[in-house]
């Protein structure tokens, strides 16, 4: 594979993951993370990711406030966060986890909207509270100054005292076959305490993250209630999630 391939292998995979490791781009372009290593200065240089120790992370993760210059297909998660606001009712306690989409829901809510969010994500949080009427409830602990979430046992104890309604999780990656999967250890553990504290679990996930897989397993395909895409819901690559007994919208 040329240089060229692998820089735009690389860049795709982490606009459409958000952060990708060295040892994994490796494996699946068969070279060395020597090669990766020395891919990533430069496309580092270059201002299209930002290295980190064992991989790279989008340049929206340098911003606390998202705008639409680094969004990856932010006109699909526009249409996934319609889609799931219409699920949010007044009175409801609803937990999310961060991330780009869920940025969309938090601009996507109604005006009228009276709902508690509770969440440990940075850019969320200053999006709830831009909101007129929702409650924000923050989840505290140590920030992981690259994915601008509360990381830790604390943040953990805090979900676990949680019994929201719905819970909203920005997917990484799902399939039937291993549920859903991310990349990051620490947002692998917010996340399971989100599913087991919630009565309702929907993941919101553009197509291209469908039927894809990342190296740390969250939960089976049967702890989700429903899944929202930018799709149609009788496009034929959902149909195998709703014979699954799963709602998709």
């Amino acid at each position: 594979m040329l240089k060229k391939e692998r820089q735009a292998y690389i860049l795709h995979q982490v606009n459409l993951h958000n952060k990708v490791m060295s040892s994994n781009l490796s494996r699946e372009m068969n070279v060395s993370e020597d090669t990766i290593r020395r891919d990533l200065q430069e496309l580092a240089e270059e201002g299209k990711i930002i290295k980190v120790h064992g991989g790279a992370l989008s340049p929206s993760f340098s911003q606390v406030h998202f705008s639409s210059t680094h969004v990856y297909s932010q006109d699909h998660k526009k249409t996934i966060a319609r889609k799931a606001a219409a699920l949010i009712q007044d009175g409801m306690f609803v937990l999310t986890t961060g991330g780009t989409t869920i940025i969309e829901l938090a601009r996507a809510l109604p005006p009228r909207l009276r709902a508690t969010f509770v969440s440990g994500s940075i850019p969320a949080i200053l999006e709830y509270m831009l909101h007129p009427s929702v409650d924000v409830i923050a989840i505290g602990d140590k920030v992981s100054k690259n994915s601008k979430i509360t990381t830790g046992g604390e943040a953990i104890t805090q979900i676990k005292r949680i019994r929201a309604d719905i819970c909203f999780l920005g997917v990484n990656a799902i399939s039937l076959t291993d549920g859903v999967t991310e990349s990051d250890w620490d947002v692998v553990q917010l996340k399971k305490a989100m599913i087991e504290s919630s009565q309702k679990v929907v993941c919101l996930s553009i197509a291209e993250k469908i039927n894809s897989l990342q190296p740390l397993h969250i939960c089976d395909i049967s702890k989700i209630n429903t899944l929202v895409t930018e799709l149609p819901p009788d496009d034929p690559m959902l149909r195998p999630y709703r014979d699954a007994g799963i709602e998709v919208i």
